[in-house]
């Protein structure tokens, strides 16, 4: 029987995100009938590490409020213990050129840390410098398609970062569950942007599965896509799940949630393509 876990969710130590204190997510997860819920909030960047300092501000906790969150999260494990398993975890990225800045976060924090979402926010883009793929389409149009010319070279940038961030992810130390977070995050703004073409998404999504079976990495099934307008779907494709299930990768829901309501978003989708409770 398949665990119901939320296993991708934030807190208001996200600044993008909301300010609500964490019992009204986890209450909200025991009434849907989660029995495990990870925390794995942002942790920080390195210092401008994007050059829009606005948006750096909004990306990421600072350094300083690290040991806070961790205590807060801790916490939560504690006065909701014998009734939903809260596991402490973080939403780490993957730093190009800034990996011993990640190290050290999880050489301080291993003790603690249960779970592990890898993600790939960025690539390098115009200025040559790092540049979000997820942060908005004219942004997007401006600063990362313009500077690798179309679509399919973007995609391509961005898988290469994915599965470098997968062989990361698995050097990870082996207590930590891992796994790699909202795989095809690229196609957030599709509909804003000029096609992607899919037959070659599937063909960079089959090279990985090899990938994740060797290195134990699961995937973060994550159902956000489904809020947002120009994407209107998970960020895994029911193939590729289905494809991850036959190999025994793990597959763990994810709702990707911002705000308390967002707990529990998708798992209908998740449970059919799962099929749980069948």
């Amino acid at each position: 029987m398949t665990l119901k876990w939320d296993g991708h969710t934030h807190t208001k130590f996200c600044y993008h995100g909301n300010d609500a204190e964490q019992e009204a997510y986890l209450d909200r997860a025991l009434a849907l009938g989660f029995e495990r819920y990870t925390i794995s909030e942002h942790p920080p960047l390195p210092q401008g590490w994007v050059e829009d300092g606005e948006l750096f501000r909004e990306l990421a906790m600072p350094m300083d409020e690290l040991p806070a969150y961790m205590a807060y999260a801790k916490a939560m494990k504690r006065q909701y213990e014998g009734r939903l398993d809260v596991t402490v975890g973080l939403e780490l990225d993957y730093l190009p050129g800034a990996f011993g800045f990640t190290e050290r976060i999880v050489d301080e924090w291993q003790g603690e840390l249960e779970d592990v979402v890898y993600s790939v926010h960025y690539l390098r883009g115009r200025g040559g410098v790092m540049q979000c793929v997820d942060y908005k389409p004219d942004h997007f149009a401006e600063h990362l398609l313009a500077y690798y010319g179309t679509m399919t070279n973007v995609v391509d940038e961005y898988y290469d970062h994915v599965e470098a961030a997968i062989a990361r992810a698995g050097h990870l130390p082996s207590h930590i569950r891992k796994r790699i977070g909202h795989i095809n995050l690229i196609e957030k703004f599709a509909s804003a942007l000029p096609p992607i073409d899919e037959n070659h998404i599937r063909r960079r999504l089959e090279a990985i599965l090899p990938l994740l079976a060797a290195t134990g990495v699961g995937i973060d099934v994550n159902t956000a896509g489904m809020r947002v307008a120009t994407c209107g779907k998970p960020y895994v494709p029911a193939w590729f799940l289905a494809a991850c299930r036959a190999r025994g990768i793990a597959c763990v829901y994810g709702s990707d949630s911002h705000k308390p309501d967002h707990v529990g978003f998708g798992w209908e989708w998740f449970a059919a393509q799962s099929n749980i409770g069948r």
